[in-house]
């Protein structure tokens, strides 16, 4: 498994990463995925606050306990929400950020956090107290980095050309292609992308005909068509999914959910095939290169 440098830190993930929303609420369930992950070399776990209403964290913590110091471990601040009720809202405050990274050490079981993301924002938030807070969280040893999670281009260019941010993650893949325009810009500010949606919720991957449906621009009969001739060309439309996303250097890597140990065997086999797909031209040709219409 290859790594790649997360921003201009000295952190350096695996190129593909576990997303852990997706994971089941039983830690022997937990704990088999996890022990499937760091078999193949990946280094990099995904997390938030707000998944499972903490529960998320919780069995991450438990099941990455004797691997601490071997592994990147990244979540997320930002929503709120109270017990017994639906729904949460959106706080980022100081003082959240900072209860939040306390709730988070205890349920994960560490003294720090690698990477410490914002989840989410809005161009109304007050921003140099969020900095000040992220950068103050790092001077104290709680967290090693940090950085957010956008599509917004309105929040997300500004926080990173005004931080020390090191990391967006971001909805990127073939079919969604929005992100790419802001790359550049991205890795100007000393940041890197990591990608979520690598697979597009499974129409990236061989079983693509039982998924078929309409997916961003797309209608169903051109999905069609376009995933006809890219299986074709490439033989492996999953592993195709891997190399296009990691093709940008932007990319430090793609992050995949899985729930169960199968699942992420035949993305980790994915990904090892990937590394033998090097001209896209192809795919290049046939992709259709979208933007964001709306918070620019």
């Amino acid at each position: 498994m290859k790594k790649r440098a997360l921003g201009q830190s000295d952190i350096e993930i695996s190129e593909l990463s576990l997303g852990c929303m997706s994971l089941p609420t039983r830690i022997q369930e937990v704990k088999s995925v996890i022990d499937t992950a760091l078999d193949a070399g990946i280094n990099y776990f995904d997390t938030a606050d707000l998944y499972d209403k903490g529960l998320n964290e919780q069995l991450i913590g438990e099941a990455l306990k004797p691997y601490r110091h071997e592994i990147i471990l990244a979540t997320k601040v930002g929503n709120r929400w109270q017990e017994g009720k639906d729904g949460w809202t959106w706080d980022p405050s100081p003082s959240h950020i900072e209860n939040g990274l306390k709730d988070s050490l205890r349920r994960l079981q560490t003294d720090y956090i690698d990477v410490y993301q914002l989840h989410g924002g809005t161009k109304d938030d007050p921003w140099d107290e969020i900095i000040d807070t992220f950068d103050r969280l790092k001077k104290e040893g709680l967290i090693r980095e940090y950085g957010i999670s956008s599509i917004r281009r309105n929040v997300f260019v500004p926080f990173l050309q005004e931080s020390k941010a090191v990391s967006n993650m971001m909805q990127f893949n073939l079919l969604d292609r929005c992100a790419e325009e802001w790359f550049a810009p991205i890795r100007e500010s000393g940041a890197s992308v990591v990608t979520r949606g690598s697979i597009a919720k499974g129409l990236l991957t061989n079983e693509w005909r039982a998924r078929i449906s309409s997916y961003g621009s797309y209608n169903e009969q051109e999905l069609t068509g376009l995933l006809q001739e890219l299986s074709e060309h490439y033989g492996d439309l999953h592993a195709l999914a891997f190399a296009f996303n990691l093709h940008f250097k932007a990319v430090a890597s793609t992050v995949i959910g899985a729930r169960s140990s199968q699942q992420l065997l035949s993305n980790i086999a994915a990904y090892e095939k990937a590394t033998s797909i090097n001209d896209l031209s192809f795919a290049f040709h046939l992709l259709k290169k979208d933007t964001y219409k709306e918070h620019r």
